[in-house]
């Protein structure tokens, strides 16, 4: 653990914020803030999405099984919106105070520039698989920079950090929830989650994609109704939780002893945890959708950042922060339980139990994916994918019944090291997506429905064969 603690003190405190903030501020200059300049597209392409249709009609993918962007968005949404926006917001505010939500804010806006560009090469770079297209970091590492082994060190550490790792403590903080609530046993607890886990998980993307366009956004707008409730019932102390929140974020007087240091370091940590901002895991189900133009889904992906960070991040930070529990000693899914206990009493807590199993369980399906799509890029065997799930679901059941300090510390560093490969993949390929962003707007403004052709780009036009 010290060893552990020590490589990600060094990974998180200097090198990935760094590199975090300065590839979000490049990407945001080089698209002329396109997270900023075209959220009314992103609204636009996501309630047209939202209908079902798959506007790309010319795909063919197996038996025309394709996705629409807006399951491809809900899969996403699954994954990030999970421990992180409930527990993981609590324990930066625990840690670092209430200025890490000021931080987490920062590298969500910054960090929705990484998040367009690399879903949109996850699009360009997407292939052809059995049932659905197929792609992410790993695809184009290989097929746009050339380099397999680079490729093949991406795969292995996704699938370690959220097959396995992110996965056991999804189940863990869901477990933990239901026994402070519940009393439930945590062994029956991880008996369930398993069998559900596999049950979901054993289908293809299509059945993941239904199951998470129907639970995810039902239980996003309830906790945000509840959200909103709580706050407005504390609406004469929002004034007062804003600026704590500010100034505790600039607060230089403590910054030796934590401080500022703290609040920027767990923000950035959290805030990466919970909405994947340029980590390289929302390509792996960007590539899957079936769209006219690779930039139509990573302005939806961008949009997903803003849906997780700025809407329900903020919910719970506003929640904890109005209750004035949050100095209580607690940490993680119990502190934000004692905030709705406080607040609305025991049926607060026992929402926000019944809301993290649902978001939890929905992030242990889309993690699952994720690990799936990787081990398909390195090997076309199916007993690996086999072993895999077996794995998946021992993790999910170990999870459950232990205390999961190491996991949470063994996936902070392969989170870190995922990201490094692939902030460093899209500095080097980010100009394809800024030329089809140019592109995209081109079209627009002469009045046409955005499409794309390998022939726009021909320089790569052999590697991005989903598009002739």
């Amino acid at each position: 653990m010290e060893i552990i603690n020590l490589i990600n003190e060094y990974l998180w405190s200097y090198l990935l914020i760094a590199l975090l903030i300065l590839s979000a501020l490049y990407f945001t200059i080089r698209t002329k803030g396109v997270q900023f300049t075209m959220l009314g597209e992103m609204l636009r392409l996501l309630f047209n999405s939202g209908k079902g249709s798959n506007d790309n009609r010319d795909a063919k993918v197996g038996k025309n099984k394709t996705i629409s962007s807006f399951q491809a968005l809900m899969v996403s949404l699954a994954s990030r919106v999970g421990t992180g926006n409930l527990a993981g917001v609590a324990t930066a505010i625990a840690i670092g105070g209430p200025g890490a939500v000021f931080w987490m804010w920062v590298i969500a806006i910054l960090g929705s520039a990484n998040a367009f560009i690399e879903s949109t090469l996850a699009q360009l770079y997407k292939v052809k698989g059995e049932k659905s297209y197929m792609g992410g970091p790993a695809y184009y590492i290989k097929y746009g920079i050339g380099q397999n082994w680079w490729a093949i060190l991406f795969a292995v550490l996704i699938t370690v950090t959220f097959g396995l790792a992110y996965n056991s403590v999804q189940s863990n903080t869901i477990a933990l929830a239901t026994f402070n609530q519940f009393g439930w046993s945590r062994m029956i607890v991880g008996i369930v989650l398993t069998a559900l886990s596999l049950a979901i998980v054993c289908g293809s993307i299509q059945r993941i994609s239904r199951f998470s366009e129907i639970v995810v956004p039902v239980m996003a707008v309830a906790y945000i109704i509840l959200a909103v409730t709580i706050i407005a019932l504390n609406i004469t102390s929002l004034p007062d939780v804003l600026s704590l929140i500010v100034t505790d974020a600039f607060d230089f007087s403590s910054a030796v002893g934590g401080g500022m240091g703290m609040a920027l370091i767990m923000g950035i940590k959290r805030g990466l945890f919970s909405n994947e901002a340029g980590e390289g895991s929302a390509p792996n189900v960007a590539a899957t959708a079936s769209v006219s133009h690779p930039v139509k889904q990573g302005l939806i992906q961008t949009l997903a950042v803003y849906t997780d960070t700025i809407i329900i991040c903020t919910c719970t930070a506003f929640i904890i922060l109005c209750s004035g529990v949050f100095d209580n000693g607690h940490n993680g899914i119990q502190l934000t339980q004692d905030a709705l206990n406080h607040e609305i009493g025991a049926i607060g807590s026992s929402f926000v139990t019944i809301a993290i199993f649902f978001f939890a369980f929905t992030s242990i399906v889309g993690n699952y994916y994720y690990g799936e799509t990787n081990i398909q890029f390195m090997t076309k065997k199916r007993w690996v994918i086999y072993a895999y799930r077996i794995a998946v679901g021992a993790m999910v059941m170990i999870g459950a019944v232990s205390e999961l300090d190491f996991a949470w510390a063994l996936a902070d560093i392969t989170m870190g090291l995922m990201t490094l490969c692939n902030i460093a993949a899209i500095l080097v390929l980010g100009k394809y997506a800024i030329r089809l962003l140019d592109d995209y707007r081109n079209q627009k403004l002469k009045g046409y429905e955005p499409t794309y052709r390998s022939s726009t780009i021909p320089e790569i036009a052999d590697k991005t064969r989903c598009w002739e």
